[in-house]
């Protein structure tokens, strides 16, 4: 629908901390842990995002909605966010290719969301306080109750997510006559990635977050790929046990930001939860093995522990990034297994990063 004159809105965040703005989306209330991305644009395709599950986002950019959406947008079914946070919000669009304004496309999914809030004081206040819960609600007016109930909300440390968003059913994507095989540990993963298998000559077959390496095994794959995904990799121990399950066969593997985490974890590297998380489209990242920089696409508030890799015997730190020496990359040095921290099939984003895939397929061989 489009509002005459929106209804209030209210943010309140786990401190206290409260903004009022108005209604976007669907009428209601909603709750998760409150983050900021600073892309310049891809909102749809942050939006089903399922590494954003569970999560409410503060868009930077200071115009949402534009463009309107595109059915060809999607990188998941569904949207995976929890609620939107954003400046201005624009109820008419303006493409050619557009399917949809974001207001319809949000009242179809059961969107919450706030807009004509400061959201670079938002952004400030979390980069100085850290991540933390939130709520928005444009139905419930009593702002002390909703600073009790933001209370309940479980944080984001010791939650395992990837299981919700994970496939239920394996189903393969690419043509029978591709040359190659990799079995897909689905733990959230996007469609732009498995676009970047099939267009190198892959067949894919994606299983479920909790499929064992032993079912994975009887489809005789190539190598391994481990996806991004939300939650708390320390505690996703499924799929760290398949992991190292993996690396005992020997075969190739390449992990994505929540994949990167749970290679590492397989290794006894521990990961640990940030201050407040890297998400965009600019974050600055060295290769240390080509000693070139990137620009990259990253979505992720886990890390892994760089004072656990100084001296690791087996695993080798392949990438940092830039703006504050955080593990980007890493490699296990006897084995042909790798994995970032970013998203090199950056959708939305820079394309710097797309030749690890053509390293992953390289090593399939």
């Amino acid at each position: 629908m489009k509002y005459a004159t929106r209804p209030v809105a209210w943010l309140v965040l786990e401190d206290g901390t409260t903004f009022k703005g108005l209604a976007i989306g669907k009428i209601g209330t909603t709750r998760g842990e409150i983050c900021f991305n600073t892309g310049m644009t891809g909102y749809q395709e942050i939006y089903t995002d399922p590494s954003y599950f569970g999560q409410i986002i503060v868009n930077t950019n200071a115009h949402i909605g534009n463009y309107g959406i595109s059915n060809l947008e999607q990188e998941s079914g569904t949207v995976k966010f929890s609620g939107l946070v954003c400046k201005s919000f624009s109820d008419i669009h303006s493409r050619f290719a557009a399917d949809g304004s974001l207001q319809q496309y949000f009242e179809q999914n059961n969107i919450v969301g706030i807009s004509d809030v400061d959201t670079r004081e938002i952004v400030r206040h979390i980069r100085s306080k850290g991540g933390m819960n939130a709520i928005i609600s444009s139905e419930i007016t009593d702002v002390e109750a909703l600073k009790v109930e933001v209370k309940l909300i479980p944080s984001m440390k010791g939650l395992e997510l990837s299981s919700k968003v994970s496939t239920a059913e394996a189903y393969e994507i690419g043509g029978e006559q591709y040359s190659k095989k990799v079995a897909v540990l689905d733990l959230g993963i996007k469609t732009s990635i498995l676009s970047n298998m099939t267009d190198r000559g892959v067949l894919c077959k994606v299983f479920p977050a909790k499929t064992t390496f032993v079912e994975m095994q009887q489809w005789n794959p190539d190598g391994y790929f481990i996806s991004n995904g939300p939650g708390d990799p320390a505690v996703t121990a499924y799929a760290i046990d398949t992991v190292k399950e993996i690396l005992a066969a020997d075969k190739p593997l390449f992990g994505i930001c929540l994949g990167h985490q749970i290679l590492a974890e397989a290794n006894g590297v521990p990961t640990f939860k940030m201050h407040h998380g890297h998400r965009g489209l600019n974050h600055p990242v060295k290769n240390l093995i080509s000693g070139k920089s990137e620009i990259t696409s990253q979505n992720h508030g886990f890390a892994v522990d760089a004072d656990s890799l100084a001296n690791h015997p087996k695993v080798e730190i392949t990438h940092i990034n830039l703006n504050d020496n955080t593990i980007e990359g890493i490699r296990i040095k006897d084995k042909k297994a790798f994995s970032v921290q970013y998203h090199p099939e950056s959708s939305p984003g820079p394309h710097d990063s797309r030749y690890l895939f053509d390293q992953f397929v390289a090593s399939l061989n």
